[in-house]
This record gives C-alpha cells, sequence and structure tokens, in this order.
C-alpha cells in the first residue's frame, strides 16, 4: 500500500433539523381555544355565568399564542442555518482538534500526527516520512495486523536530526503480504486548526501550513 501525498475532497451532506412548533406538539391552535371558549360561553348555567375578568385574561393569552408560536419557530430556524454557516465555511473548527482525510501535515510543537489503516494483514509494513521535495526524511516499521493505528512523528531525522517546526511532511505507508502483493488501506492527519483560507471559493482549513478541505473533516477531537 502506497498512500498519495495529495490531500482529496469528498462530499458530504449537511444535516439540518426540523424543528416542531409548539402548536404542533401540542395538537391544538388558537382557533381551537376560542371556539372551546364559545362554546364554554354557550353552554354555561344562566345561574353562575363565567367571571368576565378571567374571559378577558383568557383572551389575551390566545391572541399572544401565536405570535409566541412562530417567535419560538423563527429562532430555532435561526439556530440551524447559523449551525449550518458556522459548519460550511469551517469557522466553527477553528481551535478544535479534528481528523482529516488526507497524509499531509505540519509539524508543529515538535510534533506531527497521523492515523493509518491496513484494511488486511501484512507481512511487511513501512511508515516512511517525507518532506516537501519528497525526500524520506524518516523511514520505520509499522503494524502489521488488520486495524487502524495512531503514529505520532517528533520531527527526528533518521540520521537523529531534528526538524524545526513549520514546513509540511507527508506520510507514505507501504505494505504488502505473504505473497508480495500490496495491502490496501488509508492515511488520516489529525491536528488542531489554526485558522481558515478562503481566497478560493472552497473554505479550506489551516492546520499549520498544511490544508484541507471542509468536507475532508471526518470528527472533531477536542478543543
Amino acid at each position: 500500500m502506497s498512500i498519495s501525498s495529495v490531500n482529496y475532497s469528498t462530499t458530504t451532506s449537511t444535516s439540518t433539523t426540523t424543528s416542531s412548533s409548539s402548536s404542533s406538539s401540542l395538537g391544538i391552535t388558537s382557533s381551537d381555544f376560542l371556539q372551546l371558549m364559545v362554546e364554554q360561553l354557550q353552554n354555561q348555567s344562566p345561574l353562575d355565568p363565567a367571571d368576565t375578568d378571567s374571559y378577558l385574561d383568557k383572551l389575551v393569552s390566545y391572541a399572544s399564542y401565536d405570535t409566541e408560536t412562530a417567535i419560538a419557530d423563527s429562532l430555532e430556524s435561526i439556530t440551524s442555518t447559523l449551525s449550518s454557516t458556522l459548519s460550511s465555511s469551517g469557522l466553527g473548527y477553528i481551535g478544535q482538534t479534528v481528523e482529516v482525510t488526507g497524509s499531509t501535515t505540519s509539524l508543529e510543537d515538535g510534533s506531527a500526527e497521523w492515523t493509518y489503516t491496513l484494511d488486511s494483514n501484512a507481512s511487511d509494513t513501512t511508515i516512511n516520512i517525507l518532506n516537501e521535495d519528497g525526500d524520506v526524511v524518516w523511514t520505520g516499521s509499522g503494524e502489521t495486523d488488520a486495524g487502524t493505528y495512531s503514529f505520532t512523528w517528533d520531527g527526528t531525522t533518521t540520521d537523529g536530526t531534528q526538524l524545526e517546526d513549520g514546513g509540511t511532511y507527508t506520510i507514505s505507508v507501504e505494505a504488502t503480504d505473504s505473497d508480495g502483493d500490496s495491502v490496501d488501506g488509508s492515511t488520516t492527519v489529525i491536528g488542531k486548526v489554526t485558522g481558515i483560507d478562503v481566497s478560493d471559493d472552497d473554505s479550506l482549513l489551516k492546520i499549520g501550513d498544511a490544508s484541507f478541505s471542509v468536507e475532508n473533516v471526518l470528527q472533531i477531537l477536542a478543543s
């Protein structure tokens, strides 16, 4: 298995929340209330009529019922719209530690973190870390059982040189089975979103010097 250094986008659908209005949850409207009140007036006892002040209070409550319901529905709609906007623009990801589809990330605070997945068992797995020029700066052995594994690189090259923070590095995982055939798999990048690049039509999340499409986000791990 050899993982490309290209961070690609996948299409996701934005989820929306459908709100239920207060009137639908109660199963009754202000018109229903007024009709019930008229029925009560028509059928009240002449010897014990209803209190006028009490009915006036009820009329005021009924008059404001639909308005309050409409306001509640509008607030829920605004909240849903804001949540969708923040997600699609990427603003909600700033400061969050996320997992995104890709293989290239930055060395920040002496650390670069990925995950790699083997779809089936391998007899040999080699992990290479490449710099921006495509040169291998670190190489080592990886896991061989099928599954998903975390891998953190501390910025030290194979010959023991400590690289400075900044720049981008790419993980390449090469796995083969007992017959020498390549084992399929994939990689993801884990890092804290430090900014957003909106210079193009697509909002790109910044993890150090590396950029990722918002659609590549798989999950938020921590803030």
